[in-house]
């Protein structure tokens, strides 16, 4: 086995295990309306969904590496903006891993506080609240779909995977994007029916983008070897 075929099968596994930790670091508690009265209720829920985000640093950026030796040989400058959009979208998953703990400190002491203090700590809440979301649903979605859209322009130009698969990865990570501004713009929640249809076509996509990468690979025999795309 060649050693473009291992890196194709290691990058399709990297994003079934992205997808497995990403449904397995949510955290109900701290999506609830009533996260200040919950997250002290279920603190090992709120670890174990720190753990699994955590995961996802290493697999974000451990997929650009290892796709980085066959995309740069195209495009070496495109390559490194995709790496450094899969850093940058690593570091912001640490700040929303970070908050995490904090949620938890923060609902004991609201839970052991009078009355007439816990209106500090709905509104200490609703500012960490609100910057764990931007953390995760815009820091992290932007940048890793700005990151995802060179990926696929490079692949769509060198024809390493059909194009309709290339294509499909492109309209699916704009549509994520958008719903990522939308939320900036408070125009849609993040739990809502509006972010899972503008999300759902990237989900489909990386699936069938998993399954192709393990079964068929690159297609390394309809493009020049000597392609540049700069």
């Amino acid at each position: 086995m060649s050693s473009n075929r291992k890196t194709a099968i290691f990058a399709g596994i990297l994003i079934i295990f992205g997808m497995v930790a990403g449904l397995l670091s949510i955290v109900p508690s701290v999506e609830s309306p009533d996260y200040l009265t919950e997250v002290a209720k279920n603190q090992n829920q709120v670890l174990s969904g720190a753990f699994f985000q955590f995961t996802l640093v290493p697999i974000y950026i451990g997929f650009a590496l290892i796709l980085y030796p066959i995309i740069q040989k195209y495009s070496k400058s495109l390559a490194i903006g995709f790496v450094s959009f899969r850093v940058i979208a690593g570091v912001f998953q640490i700040v929303g891993v970070i908050a995490l703990p904090i949620f938890i400190l923060l609902s004991q002491e609201y839970l052991e506080s009078t009355p007439s203090d816990r209106l500090y700590f709905q509104t200490f809440g609703e500012v960490l609240k609100l910057g764990r979301d931007l953390a995760n649903h815009v820091g992290v979605m932007l940048a890793t779909g700005l990151g995802n859209l060179i990926l696929f322009y490079i692949l769509f130009k060198t024809k390493l995977i059909p194009r309709w698969l290339s294509s499909w990865g492109l309209i699916g990570n704009t549509l994520a994007m958008l719903a990522s501004f939308l939320i900036l713009f408070s125009l849609i929640e993040v739990i809502s029916s509006h972010f899972i249809v503008l999300t759902i076509p990237l989900v489909l996509q990386e699936i069938v983008l998993a399954i192709w990468l393990i079964v068929k690979g690159f297609n390394l025999s309809v493009f020049d070897s000597n392609t540049d795309l700069e």
